[in-house]
Order: C-alpha cells, then sequence, then structure tokens
C-alpha cells in the first residue's frame, strides 16, 4: 500500500526520487535504533565510568597544583626549570618528537641531546608554549608537581633493563659502528 502511495505521489509531482529515497533510509534507520541489544546500557555505564575517573583526575591535579602553588613550590620550579634549560645547538638537524595532551611537538638537537634524551639523562618541559630540555631529576619534579608541563620523560621498564644487561654481555662491544650507519 505504501509503495502504490508513493507511486501516486510522484507521478503527481508531489514528491521525487530522492524525497522517497530519503524517506526508506530513515524509517530503516528509526527501526534499526528501536532493536536494543543491550549494548547501549553498557556503552552508558563505561561512558559514565570513564566521565567519573576525568573527573576524579582532574580534581587530583588540581588538589596537588594547589597545595604546590600554597608552598611557592610551581613558581620555584618554574624559575628553576628556566634557569637550568639546556640550549639546543643553533644547528641542530635531528627532529625529536614528543607528545604533548595528545598533540606531537618536535624539538630539534644535537646527536649528543638526542642520546641524552633516550638515555633518560635529560628530559623535556612544555610551559607556556616553550619547550626546555631540563635535567632528567627537575623533569621528574615537575612531572609529580604539574604532569601537564612535562613532554618528554624516559621511564626506565623493563624492557631497558634487559637492553642494559644484554649491551653488558655484549660480543661485539670491541667492534667499532661505522659512522655512516643509522639504526
Amino acid at each position: 500500500m505504501a509503495n502504490a502511495l508513493q507511486e501516486q505521489l510522484l507521478k503527481a509531482g508531489l514528491a521525487s526520487k530522492q524525497k522517497a529515497r530519503d524517506v526508506k533510509t530513515q524509517k530503516r534507520k528509526q527501526k534499526k535504533a528501536k532493536i536494543d541489544d543491550g549494548s547501549a546500557d553498557l556503552k552508558q555505564q563505561i561512558a559514565q565510568q570513564k566521565l567519573e575517573q576525568a573527573a576524579k583526575d582532574k580534581a587530583l591535579n588540581e588538589k596537588r597544583f594547589a597545595e604546590a602553588s600554597e608552598k611557592g613550590q610551581v613558581r620555584g620550579l618554574i624559575t628553576e626549570f628556566t634557569k637550568f634549560a639546556i640550549k639546543a645547538p643553533a644547528g641542530a638537524e635531528i627532529k625529536f618528537n614528543f607528545t604533548v595532551e595528545n598533540k606531537i611537538l618536535s624539538v630539534y638537537v644535537d646527536d649528543k641531546l638526542q642520546g641524552q634524551l633516550q638515555t633518560g639523562v635529560v628530559g623535556i618541559i612544555r610551559y607556556e608554549d616553550k619547550s626546555y630540555i631540563v635535567p632528567h631529576k627537575l623533569a621528574e619534579r615537575v612531572n609529580l608537581l604539574v604532569p601537564e608541563w612535562c613532554g618528554y620523560l624516559w621511564q626506565e621498564t623493563a624492557d631497558n633493563k634487559v637492553e642494559q644487561a644484554s649491551e653488558e654481555n655484549d660480543p661485539y662491544a670491541d667492534y667499532a659502528i661505522p659512522d655512516d650507519l643509522m639504526w
């Protein structure tokens, strides 16, 4: 019956073929939306848990930041990492990428700084749209008080320990690696 009415409307020029297709699509979507397989409730619970966890984390970070601000530690950290920041050489050509708040940022470093970043001697702090390369201990302190500012901080994991142990027992340690070989 519905098709007969559609055909009559099309013949009379009151509706177009595109409009008829849109109506069919909309009816099909409505029918699909009415079917409840229970996943909507589960998705809603997961989303609610994520929101609660994010709110908890944000409150905890704000509490830490407030406590640190009261003690004047944040101001002290700012002056400390601006004072002890390591300047990247002007002719640095190696691009070192790091992430801050799901944004990929980069800083240009030389071979020496790249090695120090990869081994955890130094870290990167991001404050007021500027990147500061600072000693590891200072980067750890900033990460504890204001984790949003910590751009790159090398963490020692079990994989890193295994790698260091294998370097000690490396049978090829006495052989030099060619200068033109990059990994």
